[in-house]
Order: C-alpha cells, then sequence, then structure tokens
C-alpha cells in the first residue's frame, strides 16, 4: 500500500490564534494613539514655526571651550551690541530687520575683529545671515520653541566651543529690555501664550524629537 501525503492543514492553536490578534489589536492601538499625538501637535507646531518666523537672534559660536576663549566670545558679543545699538529702532517685521542688519554686517564685522585684535588674538572672524536649527532656549522670562530661526551667526576661529544666543529682533539682547511685552508687537496672542506663557515643557520636547526625526528622515 502506497503512502499518500495528507492535504488537511495542522491544527491551530488556540493561544496562538488569539495571540496574534492581540498583537494585531495592540499595534493597531499604539498607532492610533500616535497618530492622535501628532495630530494634537499639529496646531501648537504650527504656531511655534510662526514665532521662528518672526524673530531674528544673535548666535556666536566661540573657538573653543577654554575659558578665555569663552571670554573673548562675550567680549565680540558686547561689542556687537554697542555697534548695533538702534539698528533696529523702528522695525517692524523680519525682513526689514533682516534688511538693515545686511546691510551693516561690514561694520559689524570690522567692530568684531577689531575687538579680537586689541584683546591679542589672531583669530578670523565670519558673519553671515543663517537659518539654524535651535533647541528650546529660555531666555530670561522668554523660553523659545525648538525649530530654524534666522539668526545673525559670528563664527569666532575655529567656532567649536560653546555658543551664546539672544533674540536681535524684536531688542532683547539688551539687559534693559528682557520684558517678554517687546515680543507682543510681532508676536499674536497665541503665540505670547506660548513664549511667555510657560508650562509647555513636555510640549517643547515632544516638538524637538519631531523636528529631530523629521530632519532624520529627510537625510536618509
Amino acid at each position: 500500500m502506497g503512502w499518500k501525503k495528507s492535504s488537511a492543514k495542522p491544527k491551530e492553536e488556540p493561544g496562538r490564534k488569539n495571540g496574534f490578534r492581540l498583537y494585531l489589536w495592540e499595534k493597531a492601538l499604539a498607532t492610533g494613539l500616535l497618530l492622535a499625538i501628532l495630530f494634537s501637535f499639529t496646531g501648537f507646531a504650527a504656531q511655534c514655526e510662526d514665532v521662528s518666523h518672526r524673530v531674528l537672534r544673535l548666535h556666536i559660536l566661540a573657538n573653543s571651550d577654554t575659558a578665555e576663549d569663552q571670554e573673548l566670545k562675550l567680549q565680540v558679543r558686547d561689542r556687537i551690541l554697542q555697534e548695533s545699538a538702534g539698528l533696529l529702532d523702528g522695525v517692524k517685521g523680519l525682513e526689514e530687520a533682516q534688511e538693515r542688519v545686511e546691510a551693516a554686517m561690514p561694520v559689524l564685522l570690522e567692530a568684531a575683529q577689531d575687538e579680537i585684535s586689541q584683546r591679542g588674538y589672531d583669530y578670523s572672524v565670519s558673519m553671515e545671515l543663517a537659518s539654524t536649527d535651535f533647541n528650546t532656549r529660555v531666555y530670561g522670562d522668554v523660553t523659545l520653541p525648538a525649530g530654524t530661526y534666522q539668526a545673525l551667526q559670528v563664527k569666532i576661529g575655529e567656532a567649536e566651543g560653546k555658543n551664546w544666543w539672544c533674540v536681535l529682533f524684536p531688542a532683547l539682547c539688551l539687559p534693559a529690555a528682557e520684558d517678554p511685552a517687546q515680543l507682543e508687537d510681532v508676536l499674536t496672542e497665541g503665540e505670547m501664550d506660548i513664549v511667555a506663557g510657560g508650562g509647555y515643557q513636555v510640549r517643547f520636547k515632544v516638538l524637538e524629537w519631531l523636528e529631530g526625526f523629521g530632519r532624520w528622515v529627510q537625510s536618509r
């Protein structure tokens, strides 16, 4: 008598079948939860992006992290702020602020280089208006959300040291102008709630993660 291969399918264990269904259900639930979180952040992220489109930052990178180079960074900062005093008076928008800063850049660059030379260093210095990625930063009573901001970027020497930043427009760089009310002329009420209202630390962290994830996807 010949051997005949059985066409019957093996019986599936009930536990295995139920476990697979549970896995699918958990996966669907996790996906739905992630989508809900992303949708809930859509409006918040849009307002944060609007903030970054209304603000001009000053970003100075030191040559290195030595005490001397860090001190030099602050001295260059003070010289730039001194030379730019009144430069943005009466400015109402980011585009106008950028135009004025760009026109004054040769004078500001010369002042920065002169300050470096007077302090006894031979470092080169470069300066440009650039789109720069920032994490969430706190400045006095103002918290600026993570995002890509326009900035007057100043690089001293190798520019490998810790950086210093402030808000050039609106004029929050000066100690006497740290009141967040200065921002009310350029930000909406909702945006002011974000930068000066407080209580957004968790959302800011999630926003940083989303920004980083987006950049990672674009780089693939």
